[in-house]
């Protein structure tokens, strides 16, 4: 199970990793009449490294949030006569929780339209 689930999850990386090189060659050779690979690879890793940040950032807030909801049932099925503070404890920590998922968009976002690294291959 372990190994086929680690070989699909592989295969999917190197097929995303192939589609961001190939979408960016072409919008290089689109741009240019000729084709510059330094351009083609800066692009496609971008556009992968947003991926993965907005990816692992999902999977943290998820997580958190599955976890603070987990402890909020427990609480209160323990002691059901203290659920409005559990309730309002627990949503403020999902609000904080879920804040990381808003940074890594915010990093995606970043990694995307305002690459540092475009202004020295010269796109921007």
């Amino acid at each position: 199970m372990k190994k086929t689930l680690a070989i699909g999850f592989t295969s999917m990386l190197l097929v995303l990793l192939a589609v961001s090189f190939a979408s960016a060659a072409e919008a290089a050779v689109a741009a240019t009449s000729t084709v510059d690979y330094t351009k083609a690879i800066v692009i496609g890793l971008s556009v992968l490294a947003a991926g993965i940040a907005m990816g692992v950032g999902a999977v943290g807030a998820g997580l958190g949030l599955g976890q603070a909801t987990s402890g909020g049932a427990n609480a209160t099925g323990r002691n059901p006569e203290a659920q409005g503070k559990i309730m309002v404890t627990m949503m403020v920590g999902m609000a904080m929780t879920e804040s990381v998922a808003i940074y890594a968009l915010v990093v995606a976002l970043l990694i995307l339209y305002a690459n540092p690294l475009l202004k020295y291959i010269g796109i921007a």
